[in-house]
């Protein structure tokens, strides 16, 4: 039997004080995983290892007995990926556990189980750690599942997710962003929306230079535009108003998220400065 570190058996209700590390019957890739506490039931000091390598993905536990640690690493490794950021994104019928970060044996509560109801993103760093699921001793054996998505992203978007103040893109992370994001458009702000916790912006785009997924949807033959909504923080103020924008970010979750978005003006002369340096990520086209 192995028992768990000094460290994290301290920090540990009694229920899972005497536990061992178990290697379960689950449904699992390296994107998702799909278990059932049912399948030890008789062992419900089980601690399960799990392990998602991929860019996103999502987690469904159903009885959740014992607890689960799920380590989320990227399928590559390199320096970038200790800036990357983890958001979780629970189902709205997400029950039976509470969900707590743990690093070296030290936990950090991150999602009471009342809370996981509200299907909120909740985002931390991936230096952080690893999620620590852990049942919610019951004495039925009504049905319960934690269910969520995951994502990995980078810090500035996490951050955003969570509403942190906005800050200004430089130079250079404008212009790669131009050629790295899932969505860049030219356009103008048509509406600004304040919802509870982000603003929703309303664009009408004149030039799509790129979508990965349907963000922006096309009016028509007669009409050569498109329109689309993007969220933001709604520390940023964004306000509706004249003048052409260089729309770009990311999808999340479905929904489409604005990362730099500089004035067309301002953009053009930072590209073109840019051409003249040699130092241009890739090429736009600005015709």
């Amino acid at each position: 039997m192995n028992m768990l570190g000094p460290a994290l058996a301290s920090l540990l209700p009694p229920l899972l004080l005497l536990c061992r590390l178990s290697a379960g019957q689950y449904s699992s890739d390296q994107c998702s995983w799909k278990g059932s506490g049912l399948t030890h039931e008789g062992h419900t000091r089980d601690v399960e290892q799990v392990y998602l390598r991929c860019s996103q993905g999502s987690l469904e536990w159903l009885y959740p007995t014992g607890a689960i640690i799920v380590n989320l690493r990227p399928n590559t490794v390199s320096p970038a990926t200790t800036r990357l950021s983890v958001c979780i994104k629970p189902s709205t019928e997400s029950s039976g556990t509470n969900i707590y970060l743990d690093r070296n044996g030290k936990l950090r509560l991150l999602l009471r189980e009342q809370d996981q109801a509200q299907g909120k993103v909740h985002c931390f760093s991936i230096q952080e750690g690893a999620l620590f699921i852990e049942a919610v001793p019951r004495t039925d054996i009504s049905r319960r599942i934690t269910a969520f998505q995951y994502e990995l992203v980078s810090d500035r978007l996490g951050a955003n997710l969570l509403g942190a103040p906005c800050q200004p893109c430089s130079n250079a992370e404008m212009l790669l962003a131009v050629c790295t994001n899932d969505f860049v458009a030219r356009g103008s702000i048509k509406k600004v929306e304040q919802e509870e916790e982000h603003s929703s912006v309303t664009v009408q785009i004149s030039h799509l230079y790129r979508q990965k997924t349907q963000v922006f949807v096309s009016g028509g033959v007669r009409v050569r535009a498109w329109t689309g909504h993007i969220k933001m923080p709604r520390q940023c103020g964004v306000r509706s108003g004249e003048g052409e924008f260089l729309f770009t970010g990311t999808v999340r979750f479905g929904e489409a998220w604005m990362g730099c978005a500089p004035r067309y003006k301002d953009f053009l002369r930072s590209y073109h400065e840019a051409q003249l340096q040699g130092t241009n990520p890739c090429h736009v086209d600005t015709d």
